[in-house]
Parts: structure tokens; C-alpha cells; sequence
């Protein structure tokens, strides 16, 4: 697939590190010109190709200023990656009203706001891909109601705004990674680390290119009679597998 994203213009959210990032890397490696809207990030460059501009999805105004400045600096915006999320994890009956409002606000709202306004964009275009990154999570995981209830609504609003966008050769695809290698996962305690990896059904962890070919793949040509699916990249556990001791 490389070269395939020659002359296109893509914006990833939370590209600064871990998934995202390698997702910037590979839409990169494709020829695409990459905008990362990412909260915590330095603006600065982080490739001949690549542009950092800080800022929040949850904010509209934020996501409206990056929309207008990529369609003035480019002409179009050919690919949306919505990755920016975050965790919040707890039971139920100690998960607090803010821990539940700020996972649905950013992993939630944050993809509608940006679907929202770079819709318009594609659809005067009559092309583009949307890929919004959901989670393995969202057939249900313990202490995370909150979490597993926003990619659950991103799932639902990739598969509706799939059925919105058909008509002007929009695609809009999820991909819902699982247990992946990254700084969050390696924080976890040993025995907790290694009780997840014995669940899979291979026992061994993803990695975060392995997230990131399914991304490039979905915004390529490749894909372009594909839309409304959700692609999981998890080694096979969404297909059931229970933890073991």
C-alpha cells in the first residue's frame, strides 16, 4: 500500500504517541499529508508531512478551527482517524458521575464532533474515508462500563453515518483493536499484564502497527467497497476466550 495516499490530506486525533501515532506513521508512509489534533502535544513537526496542532476534540470550536485551516492549507480532507480516547476505569458502584462524563465527552462526542464537521467536506468532495477507532471493549468488560459504553456508540454512529455518507462515496469503517503493546498496557502489574495475555487465544499481544496497517488499509482505494464494518485487530480474542490463572 505504500504510495497509495499519494495527494491526500488526512487528520488523525490523539496522534502523538502510542496507536495513534503509529497510525500517523503509516498514513505518513502511504503519501498522505497528516494533521494531528491531539491535546497534549507540542506543535511541532513531527515529519516533512506531518503537522501537530493542539487542541481538543471535545471542543467545537477547536475541531472547527483545525477543519477550516486543513481544507485551506490542502483543498480537501480525504481521511478522517478518530483515535483520540481515554480511560477511567472502575466498578460501577465506585465509578463517580465525572469518570463516566469524561470518558463519554472524549471517546464519544469527541468522534461525532469531527465526523460532524468534516462531513460537510467529503461530502462536497463526493469521497473520503472516515476510520473511527472503537475498542474490543465494547462487547463488555468488567470496571469498564464507561468505557465499554462509548466505543459501544462509536461502533452504533460508525455504522449510521456509513448509511449517511454511501450516497457521496464516503466510507466510514471502525477498527476495534484489543489487548495491544503500548506504555498504558506495560503500566499495568506483572501478574495483571500477563493474566490478559494468557486469555488470548495465542497469548501473545498485539502491537500497535498491527492496529495501524488495518487503519491504512480502510483509507486506501483498497477498501473503497467496504463501509459500516467494524475490523477487529485482537488476535482473535473477540471470538470468545476466557482468562485463565
Amino acid at each position: 500500500m505504500a504510495g497509495d495516499l499519494n495527494g491526500r490530506s488526512a487528520i488523525v486525533t490523539g496522534g502523538a504517541n502510542g496507536i495513534g501515532a503509529a497510525i500517523v506513521r503509516k498514513l505518513d508512509s502511504m503519501g498522505a499529508r497528516v494533521y494531528v489534533l491531539d491535546v497534549g502535544a507540542a506543535e511541532e513537526p513531527l515529519a516533512e508531512n506531518v503537522t501537530i496542532v493542539k487542541g481538543n476534540v471535545t471542543k467545537s470550536s477547536d475541531v472547527e478551527a483545525l477543519v477550516s485551516r486543513v481544507v485551506a492549507e490542502t483543498g480537501s480532507i480525504d481521511i478522517l482517524v478518530n483515535n483520540a480516547g481515554i480511560l477511567r476505569d472502575n466498578v460501577i458502584w465506585k465509578m463517580t458521575e465525572a469518570e463516566f462524563d469524561d470518558v463519554i465527552s472524549v471517546n464519544l462526542k469527541g468522534v461525532w464532533l469531527l465526523c460532524k464537521h468534516v462531513a460537510p467536506v467529503m461530502r462536497r468532495q463526493k469521497s473520503g474515508s472516515i476510520v473511527n477507532i472503537a475498542s474490543r471493549a465494547w462487547l463488555g468488560n468488567p470496571g469498564q462500563t464507561n468505557y465499554s459504553a462509548s466505543k459501544g456508540g462509536v461502533v452504533s454512529l460508525t455504522r449510521a453515518l456509513a448509511i449517511e455518507l454511501a450516497p457521496s462515496n464516503v466510507t466510514v469503517n471502525a477498527v476495534a483493536p484489543g489487548l495491544i503493546d503500548t506504555p498504558l498496557t506495560r503500566a499495568l502489574p506483572d501478574e495483571v499484564f500477563q493474566k490478559l495475555v494468557n486469555a488470548q487465544p495465542g497469548k501473545r499481544v498485539g502491537t500497535c502497527d498491527d492496529v495501524a496497517t488495518a487503519v491504512g488499509f480502510l483509507a486506501s482505494e483498497e477498501a473503497r467497497f467496504i463501509t459500516g464494518q467494524t475490523i477487529y485487530v485482537d488476535g482473535g480474542k473477540s471470538i470468545g476466550a476466557s482468562i485463565t490463572s
